[in-house]
């Protein structure tokens, strides 16, 4: 059976490996993504759309698939302020997820963050717990919710901490009790969420670094 595909942050690290994997799969005829920019793709498969994320819902019809794959992210230094970060990182997914939830879409995929916790001192793992915690309450089918750690890979907007993270940890991470933080990078992670949509699994999961690892092609 083919399926619909809807990716929102497909122009991010993950968002692109993602569309471009989910247009290799026999398995999905149509991915639909949502970008504030244009964002064309050579495959006939791919339907982009330019939304203004703040009127999010004047486009709940786009909003109707199958899977939809919730890849959205931006850094406080990016968005301007953290209450910016947070409209992005939480309040836009959320609302994607509850028109997505109305239109039926059976399997909602997040990419949160490893750490996420809606009683976190830290505001970046506070909005990512926050998010989880009420996406979960909603009457998806299937819930699948990935906290990777560091992501690496090529980005639009180098990040100096990120990339010296990226040349730091996969050596630190060697040492006894450190293996659970060692990154990945945004095509494996894209890779553990086509798997999933494919084969779902239990009604609600939350995988942590390991679990994504677990069954990944090098």
């Amino acid at each position: 059976m083919t399926k619909t595909a809807i990716v929102l942050g497909a122009t991010g690290l993950v968002g692109r490996a993602l569309v471009e994997r989910l247009v290799n799969s026999s398995n999905f005829t149509q991915v639909i993504t949502l970008t504030r920019k244009s964002a064309p793709h050579q495959s006939p498969k791919v339907e982009n759309h330019v939304v203004n994320f703040d009127h999010l819902e004047n486009y709940q019809p786009l909003l109707a698939g199958d899977c939809l794959f919730s890849c959205l992210g931006t850094t406080k230094k990016q968005a301007g302020s953290i209450p910016a970060q947070r409209r992005v990182d939480l309040d836009y997914q959320l609302l994607a997820a509850q028109l997505a939830a109305k239109n039926a879409v059976s399997h909602y995929l997040l990419v949160s963050s490893s750490g996420a916790d809606a009683k976190s001192l830290s505001p970046y793992l506070k909005m990512k717990g926050e998010l989880e915690q009420q996406v979960l309450q909603l009457p998806f089918k299937y819930i699948s919710i990935l906290q990777p750690s560091l992501l690496l890979g090529s980005r639009d907007h180098a990040r100096a901490g990120e990339q010296f993270a990226a040349w730091l940890l996969p050596t630190l991470c060697k040492l006894p009790g450190l293996r659970k933080y060692r990154p990945i990078t945004g095509d494996q992670v894209a890779q553990k969420l086509l798997a999933l949509s494919l084969a779902p699994g239990p009604a609600q999961q939350t995988l942590v670094l390991d679990q994504i690892f677990a069954g990944l092609s090098e």
